[in-house]
């Protein structure tokens, strides 16, 4: 039996291979923030703050790398390198330094986890997804803006100060002790997921973060 010109098995084949080509592998993890001492320890920088642990982990250390804008280094995952990246190009401008690392290696949207400050979660709360808008934020929007909205997202839950208007100075301070501890679990939480979204995949690695007894809803 045939369906068109392909035979069932080729059809089925087919399909099988463009579900792989669509699923998500893991080559970059962009931190986001904003680069001087100053920010270092504001909210604004969970991002950064993300993959300076799983620099941290992996034992190697940051360098500058110009022709991105970019503070780099490289990781192995599940035995695959992985690019940690963290854009020097200020918040709101993050996203050309993403997109001219996906271009120079010729990397696609879905190869990509963006790590970011998410207000509108709990400090204590940590979130996988993939797609999905900016919310507001800043920098998710000029990634977005460069790189389109189909890469991964790892939202870092930090809280919400209670109105719009004190949003911009709530996370460009530093956080009381205790809403930087439970920023720094979750952030020892998704890193230890890491590894098996580069293996499994996003569903799984969704599955064990956001099963994690410590979750809020």
């Amino acid at each position: 039996m045939s369906h068109g010109c392909l035979t069932w098995p080729c059809f089925i084949l087919l399909i099988l291979l463009n579900g792989i080509a669509m699923a998500s592998h893991l080559t970059i993890i962009a931190g986001l923030g904003n680069p001087e001492d100053r920010y270092a320890q504001t909210l604004h920088n969970a991002g950064f703050w993300f993959v300076d642990e799983l620099a941290r982990q992996a034992g190697t250390q940051f360098r500058y790398e110009k022709r991105f804008d970019a503070e780099l280094c490289k990781i192995e995952l599940a035995g695959a390198d992985v690019w940690l990246m963290k854009p020097q190009s200020y918040m709101n401008l993050s996203g050309g330094p993403v997109r001219s690392m996906l271009d120079y290696y010729r990397l696609t949207a879905n190869e990509l986890l963006v790590a970011h400050d998410e207000i509108d979660l709990q400090p204590g709360t940590v979130r996988l997804k993939q797609g999905g808008g900016h919310g507001g934020h800043n920098g998710l929007r000029d990634v977005m803006q460069h790189c389109g909205k189909d890469f991964m997202r790892l939202r870092l839950g930090v809280g919400h100060p209670g109105h719009k208007d004190q949003v911009t100075n709530y996370v460009l301070k530093r956080a009381s002790g205790d809403v930087e501890a439970a920023i720094l679990q979750n952030i020892n939480e998704a890193a230890d997921v890491m590894l098996l979204l580069a293996d499994d995949g996003l569903n799984a690695a969704m599955k064990k973060l956001h099963t994690n007894s410590n979750q809020e809803s």
